[in-house]
Protein backbone atom coordinates (compact mmCIF):
# COMPACT_ATOMS: atom_id res chain seq x y z
CA UNK A 1 0.00 0.00 0.00
CA UNK A 2 2.55 2.63 1.28
CA UNK A 3 4.40 1.52 -2.35
CA UNK A 4 1.09 2.39 -4.41
CA UNK A 5 0.94 5.58 -2.30
CA UNK A 6 4.42 6.39 -3.01
CA UNK A 7 4.03 5.84 -6.97
CA UNK A 8 1.14 8.13 -7.02
CA UNK A 9 3.22 10.73 -5.13
CA UNK A 10 5.80 10.86 -7.15
CA UNK A 11 3.72 10.91 -10.29
CA UNK A 12 1.96 13.86 -9.62
CA UNK A 13 5.28 15.51 -8.53
CA UNK A 14 7.23 14.67 -12.22
CA UNK A 15 3.06 16.51 -13.09
CA UNK A 16 4.11 19.39 -11.15
CA UNK A 17 7.67 19.89 -12.19
CA UNK A 18 6.83 19.32 -15.98
CA UNK A 19 3.94 21.52 -16.30
CA UNK A 20 5.11 25.00 -16.18
CA UNK A 21 7.15 24.64 -19.52
CA UNK A 22 4.60 22.85 -21.50
CA UNK A 23 2.13 24.93 -20.34
CA UNK A 24 3.93 28.09 -21.87
CA UNK A 25 3.50 28.92 -25.29
CA UNK A 26 5.03 31.89 -28.04
CA UNK A 27 2.07 33.85 -29.44
CA UNK A 28 1.74 36.65 -31.66
CA UNK A 29 -0.43 39.84 -30.84
CA UNK A 30 -1.07 42.93 -33.07
CA UNK A 31 -4.51 44.70 -34.46
CA UNK A 32 -6.26 42.60 -37.10
CA UNK A 33 -6.44 45.48 -39.36
CA UNK A 34 -3.90 47.53 -40.95
CA UNK A 35 -3.65 49.98 -43.33
CA UNK A 36 -1.21 50.63 -46.60
CA UNK A 37 1.78 52.62 -45.79
CA UNK A 38 1.38 52.47 -42.35
CA UNK A 39 4.10 50.58 -40.23
CA UNK A 40 2.22 47.60 -38.22
CA UNK A 41 3.76 46.33 -34.85
CA UNK A 42 3.85 42.94 -34.31
CA UNK A 43 4.90 41.86 -30.76
CA UNK A 44 6.36 38.24 -29.78
CA UNK A 45 5.45 36.78 -26.37
CA UNK A 46 6.80 34.04 -24.20
CA UNK A 47 4.78 32.71 -21.35
CA UNK A 48 1.17 31.64 -19.99
CA UNK A 49 -1.41 33.29 -21.30
CA UNK A 50 -4.40 32.25 -19.31
CA UNK A 51 -2.42 33.49 -15.95
CA UNK A 52 -1.32 36.66 -17.80
CA UNK A 53 1.97 35.06 -17.14
CA UNK A 54 4.77 36.77 -19.27
CA UNK A 55 8.32 35.91 -19.42
CA UNK A 56 11.07 38.82 -19.56
CA UNK A 57 12.65 38.85 -22.63
CA UNK A 58 15.91 37.95 -21.71
CA UNK A 59 14.76 35.10 -19.27
CA UNK A 60 13.39 32.65 -22.82
CA UNK A 61 13.64 29.25 -22.31
CA UNK A 62 16.70 27.60 -24.14
CA UNK A 63 17.26 29.35 -27.79
CA UNK A 64 13.77 30.44 -28.06
CA UNK A 65 15.09 34.12 -28.92
CA UNK A 66 16.02 32.51 -32.36
CA UNK A 67 12.55 32.45 -33.79
CA UNK A 68 11.77 32.72 -37.55
CA UNK A 69 9.40 35.45 -38.12
CA UNK A 70 7.88 35.85 -41.58
CA UNK A 71 4.98 38.12 -43.31
CA UNK A 72 3.44 36.36 -45.98
CA UNK A 73 1.17 39.02 -48.48
CA UNK A 74 -1.91 38.51 -50.32
CA UNK A 75 0.08 38.40 -53.09
CA UNK A 76 2.16 35.17 -51.56
CA UNK A 77 5.11 37.62 -51.32
CA UNK A 78 7.14 36.32 -48.23
CA UNK A 79 8.66 39.05 -46.36
CA UNK A 80 11.73 37.83 -43.41
CA UNK A 81 11.56 40.61 -40.43
CA UNK A 82 13.78 41.22 -38.23
CA UNK A 83 12.90 41.90 -34.26
CA UNK A 84 14.01 43.81 -31.16
CA UNK A 85 13.98 42.77 -27.34
CA UNK A 86 12.12 44.43 -25.24
CA UNK A 87 11.54 44.07 -21.65
CA UNK A 88 9.04 41.62 -21.73
CA UNK A 89 8.53 40.96 -25.42
CA UNK A 90 10.02 40.64 -29.37
CA UNK A 91 8.90 43.52 -31.04
CA UNK A 92 8.75 43.37 -35.65
CA UNK A 93 7.14 46.06 -37.81
CA UNK A 94 6.11 45.64 -41.78
CA UNK A 95 4.53 48.54 -44.06
CA UNK A 96 1.37 46.99 -45.83
CA UNK A 97 1.70 47.54 -49.96
CA UNK A 98 -1.20 46.02 -50.49
CA UNK A 99 -4.98 44.99 -50.37
CA UNK A 100 -5.67 41.46 -48.56
CA UNK A 101 -4.49 39.33 -45.53
CA UNK A 102 -1.26 39.52 -44.47
CA UNK A 103 -0.49 36.00 -42.76
CA UNK A 104 2.14 37.06 -40.18
CA UNK A 105 4.09 33.43 -39.24
CA UNK A 106 6.33 32.41 -36.49
CA UNK A 107 8.08 29.28 -35.94
CA UNK A 108 11.00 28.10 -34.02
CA UNK A 109 12.52 24.33 -32.93
CA UNK A 110 13.80 24.76 -29.69
CA UNK A 111 17.63 23.85 -29.59
CA UNK A 112 17.54 22.10 -25.74
CA UNK A 113 15.25 18.60 -25.92
CA UNK A 114 13.47 18.80 -22.93
CA UNK A 115 12.97 15.54 -20.69
CA UNK A 116 12.90 13.67 -23.50
CA UNK A 117 10.87 15.48 -25.79
CA UNK A 118 11.54 17.92 -28.50
CA UNK A 119 9.12 21.44 -28.89
CA UNK A 120 8.34 23.08 -32.13
CA UNK A 121 6.39 26.28 -31.55
CA UNK A 122 4.35 28.05 -33.80
CA UNK A 123 1.86 31.09 -33.87
CA UNK A 124 0.20 33.32 -36.36
CA UNK A 125 -1.70 36.00 -36.61
CA UNK A 126 -3.68 37.38 -39.83
CA UNK A 127 -4.01 41.54 -40.56
CA UNK A 128 -6.94 42.76 -42.91
CA UNK A 129 -5.63 45.15 -45.10
CA UNK A 130 -8.54 46.87 -47.43
CA UNK A 131 -10.12 43.52 -47.85
CA UNK A 132 -10.06 40.28 -47.65
CA UNK A 133 -10.58 39.40 -51.81
CA UNK A 134 -6.97 37.70 -51.61
CA UNK A 135 -4.79 35.66 -48.84
CA UNK A 136 -7.87 34.77 -46.68
CA UNK A 137 -6.63 31.05 -45.90
CA UNK A 138 -5.07 28.70 -43.78
CA UNK A 139 -3.06 27.71 -46.63
CA UNK A 140 -0.87 30.53 -46.16
CA UNK A 141 0.14 30.00 -43.15
CA UNK A 142 3.66 27.73 -43.95
CA UNK A 143 3.80 26.27 -40.69
CA UNK A 144 3.42 22.70 -40.48
CA UNK A 145 0.51 23.00 -37.35
CA UNK A 146 -1.79 26.36 -37.52
CA UNK A 147 -5.20 27.67 -36.70
CA UNK A 148 -7.16 30.25 -38.46
CA UNK A 149 -10.00 31.96 -38.21
CA UNK A 150 -11.41 34.03 -41.77
CA UNK A 151 -13.64 36.32 -39.54
CA UNK A 152 -10.78 37.26 -36.97
CA UNK A 153 -10.99 41.08 -37.94
CA UNK A 154 -14.68 40.87 -37.47
CA UNK A 155 -14.82 38.96 -33.98
CA UNK A 156 -17.57 40.26 -31.73
CA UNK A 157 -19.01 39.43 -28.24
CA UNK A 158 -21.90 36.96 -28.35
CA UNK A 159 -21.58 36.07 -31.48
CA UNK A 160 -20.05 32.95 -33.23
CA UNK A 161 -16.20 32.96 -34.17
CA UNK A 162 -15.47 29.56 -36.37
CA UNK A 163 -12.36 28.65 -37.60
CA UNK A 164 -9.96 25.96 -38.93
CA UNK A 165 -7.21 23.97 -38.08
CA UNK A 166 -4.48 22.20 -40.35
CA UNK A 167 -1.38 19.70 -39.61
CA UNK A 168 0.99 18.71 -42.15
CA UNK A 169 -0.34 20.58 -44.80
CA UNK A 170 -3.81 18.83 -44.28
CA UNK A 171 -7.35 19.73 -42.67
CA UNK A 172 -6.70 18.56 -38.81
CA UNK A 173 -9.87 16.32 -38.46
CA UNK A 174 -11.01 15.63 -34.78
CA UNK A 175 -8.14 17.76 -33.00
CA UNK A 176 -8.46 19.08 -29.80
CA UNK A 177 -8.46 22.78 -30.01
CA UNK A 178 -8.00 25.29 -26.50
CA UNK A 179 -9.64 28.96 -26.90
CA UNK A 180 -8.38 31.08 -23.65
CA UNK A 181 -10.65 33.91 -22.86
CA UNK A 182 -9.35 37.43 -21.51
CA UNK A 183 -9.81 36.77 -18.22
CA UNK A 184 -8.11 33.19 -18.15
CA UNK A 185 -11.37 31.04 -18.66
CA UNK A 186 -10.84 27.89 -21.00
CA UNK A 187 -12.43 25.89 -23.55
CA UNK A 188 -11.26 22.83 -24.95
CA UNK A 189 -13.13 21.87 -28.57
CA UNK A 190 -13.06 19.33 -31.63
CA UNK A 191 -12.54 20.24 -35.07
CA UNK A 192 -15.02 18.01 -36.99
CA UNK A 193 -14.32 16.43 -40.19
CA UNK A 194 -13.72 19.42 -42.30
CA UNK A 195 -11.26 20.37 -39.66
CA UNK A 196 -13.28 22.95 -38.35
CA UNK A 197 -14.40 24.61 -34.76
CA UNK A 198 -16.11 27.23 -33.06
CA UNK A 199 -17.18 29.21 -30.00
CA UNK A 200 -19.12 32.31 -28.85
CA UNK A 201 -16.75 34.42 -26.73
CA UNK A 202 -19.12 36.26 -24.11
CA UNK A 203 -16.26 38.30 -23.26
CA UNK A 204 -14.41 40.99 -25.37
CA UNK A 205 -10.87 41.67 -25.38
CA UNK A 206 -7.55 39.43 -26.81
CA UNK A 207 -8.57 35.52 -26.92
CA UNK A 208 -5.84 32.76 -27.85
CA UNK A 209 -6.56 29.77 -29.16
CA UNK A 210 -4.13 26.88 -29.20
CA UNK A 211 -3.27 23.75 -30.86
CA UNK A 212 -0.85 21.02 -29.55
CA UNK A 213 0.08 17.58 -31.09
CA UNK A 214 2.51 15.49 -30.54
CA UNK A 215 4.22 12.96 -32.62
CA UNK A 216 5.93 9.82 -31.19
CA UNK A 217 8.98 9.65 -32.77
CA UNK A 218 12.78 9.13 -31.73
CA UNK A 219 16.05 10.41 -32.75
CA UNK A 220 18.87 12.97 -31.83
CA UNK A 221 18.41 16.51 -31.37
CA UNK A 222 21.61 18.95 -31.18
CA UNK A 223 23.22 15.38 -29.38
CA UNK A 224 20.48 14.77 -27.25
CA UNK A 225 18.27 11.64 -27.87
CA UNK A 226 14.37 12.07 -27.88
CA UNK A 227 11.02 9.76 -28.40
CA UNK A 228 8.49 12.63 -28.98
CA UNK A 229 8.16 15.46 -30.83
CA UNK A 230 5.59 17.92 -29.48
CA UNK A 231 4.41 21.18 -32.07
CA UNK A 232 2.04 24.34 -30.57
CA UNK A 233 0.17 26.42 -32.73
CA UNK A 234 -1.14 29.97 -31.39
CA UNK A 235 -3.33 31.89 -32.89
CA UNK A 236 -4.69 35.61 -31.29
CA UNK A 237 -8.18 36.79 -31.87
CA UNK A 238 -9.53 39.88 -30.45
CA UNK A 239 -12.97 39.89 -29.95
CA UNK A 240 -14.55 43.73 -29.45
Amino acid sequence: MKTNTFKIIAFFFLMLVSAPIFAHALWIETKATGIKGKAQEISIYFGEFSDNDITKADKWFSDLKNFSLIVVSPSKKETKLSTKALDNKYQAFFTPTEDGVYTIVMQHTVGDVYGTMKLDYNSSATVVVGNKNAGNTIAANSNKIAVFSENADTAKKDAKVTGVASYDGAIAKEAKIKVIAPNGWEKELWTNDKGEFSFTPIWSGNYMVEYAHTDKASGEHNGKKYDEIWKMATYQIVVK
